[in-house]
């Protein structure tokens, strides 16, 4: 009897490379370890409350929406981690424990899972979450009123803000003499007050050479980025010096390395082409260097990569022709 096959057809992808979520994930979660363990050093136990409710929180509202929405549990693909993590890494090491809740619902919930889940969302969920509460509750985001009571060894007040001050005072300060202050190693050692993992700068460049060398994330992003924060802070410090301070400054404070190889190179939000991963990079970049400089807030790094990502399926659309012709 003749047996005939049917010739089925499926959706892309038709080839896998053998890499998973999971995968992707726990590679995220070890490389930004460095920078979590050296302020967990400085801070103390409250750093690591914060971090640790921080991503556990997250993992039981994404374990809640699976049960209440009845759908399949994703918890085990460590994506609810890598945000509770990204946004621990964010706040201050005294941030309270509502407002850590608060801002991983927004996070998992709202910036991730009502999109269908992870690959849905347009906007980076820890980004997002922190925009959201940085607006609604900007004092308890504060690193200067946060880190007044804790002794460091170093300048206990955010360089940003520091430096922002001074530039808007010229009169009585210049912010060459404030920035000399800051000794260039010491920013990279972490030596700086911020986010609980965005101050460690040689941990945040080691981690994301790392993702970048596993192919987990993509090299176009990180340094088109860093070149935008780069060339836009020597553009206003030719311009005005005494006012504006230079490229390394701003390269190495704030959350600039964070946003390059952590935040902005999020999947779901963006590019995935080579132009416009340029593009994308450069552009977040140049935004940051302009929120600090003549914007309200002394930090630029979130809301630059917001504004990204909400033009990101625009710049998607810029491909390379096809092979052939139409006829």
């Amino acid at each position: 009897m003749y047996n005939r096959k049917k010739f089925i057809v499926s959706h892309a992808p038709f080839w896998h490379d053998g890499s998973w979520i999971a995968q992707r994930s726990y590679n995220i979660l070890l490389a930004a370890l460095p920078a979590v363990i050296l302020s967990i050093y400085y801070y103390g136990l409250p750093a690591l409350g914060v971090v640790a409710l921080s991503v556990s929180s997250a993992m039981l509202w994404e374990l809640g929406f699976t049960r209440v929405s009845k759908t399949a549990d994703t918890i085990g693909d460590g994506s609810a981690a890598v945000i509770g993590m990204m946004f621990a890494m964010l706040l201050p090491p005294v941030a309270p424990w509502w407002l850590i809740v608060a801002g991983t619902f927004l996070a998992v919930v709202i910036g991730k899972m009502i999109y269908g889940g992870i690959g849905g969302n347009p906007f980076n969920p820890a980004v997002l979450a922190y925009a959201i509460i940085g607006v609604s509750w900007w004092d308890y985001l504060n690193f200067d009123a946060a880190i007044v009571n804790y002794d460091l060894g170093f300048i206990t007040m955010f360089p940003l803000a520091l430096a922002k001050h001074a530039g808007m005072h010229t009169d009585l300060f210049n912010v060459q003499q404030i920035i000399s202050s800051y000794n260039l190693t010491d920013l990279l050692m972490g030596r700086q007050v911020g986010g609980i993992g965005a101050t460690f700068g040689l941990g945040l460049l080691l981690g994301g050479i790392y993702l970048i060398i596993r192919g987990i994330i993509r090299w176009e992003i990180s340094i088109s980025f860093l070149a935008g924060v780069g060339f836009t802070a020597l553009l206003f410090q030719a311009a005005d010096p005494g006012r504006y301070a230079g490229p390394l400054f701003h390269l190495l404070t704030g959350y600039t390395l964070l946003g390059a190889f952590f935040l902005a190179t999020e999947d779901s939000s963006s590019p995935v082409n080579f132009l416009p991963m340029l593009i994308y990079g450069a552009a977040a970049g140049i935004l940051t260097v302009l929120i600090r400089n003549i914007g309200a807030y002394p930090e630029g790094v979130i809301f630059a990569i917001l504004v990204v990502n909400l033009i990101n399926p625009l710049l998607d659309k810029i491909r390379p022709k096809a092979l052939g012709k139409v006829t």
